[in-house]
């Protein structure tokens, strides 16, 4: 082969090469100027973590303790139960919130 044609493979390569990088460089820019483009995306509070049943009966039987015991037995009825266990799990929350108000 000669150096000439050599040379022109060479220079062939090196175009598709750079054509290449400026496809890469060009996608690029089109994905990240897009996203500040945008308008600010609201971000969602994460989900609050499940109160669990022992943080809440922990708190309810500090309270009774504390001599809170009709008021404690008051908020478990306000829940439609008549033990702490029969509450359904998404009231939790609420309760302990109510509960360390006492």
């Amino acid at each position: 082969m000669s150096k000439m044609k050599e040379l022109s493979m060479a220079i062939e390569e090196l175009r598709r090469c750079g054509e290449a990088l400026i496809d890469v460089a060009d996608s690029l820019k089109a994905t990240f100027s897009s996203d500040s483009a945008e308008a600010p995306r609201k971000t969602e509070a994460p989900a609050p973590k499940p109160v669990p049943l022992e943080k809440v009966r922990a708190v309810l039987a500090e309270k009774s303790v504390q001599g809170k015991r009709k008021e404690v037995q008051a908020l478990i009825i306000k829940y439609g139960a008549e033990r702490l266990s029969d509450i359904a799990p998404e009231h939790y929350a609420s309760l302990l919130a109510e509960a360390e108000g006492l």
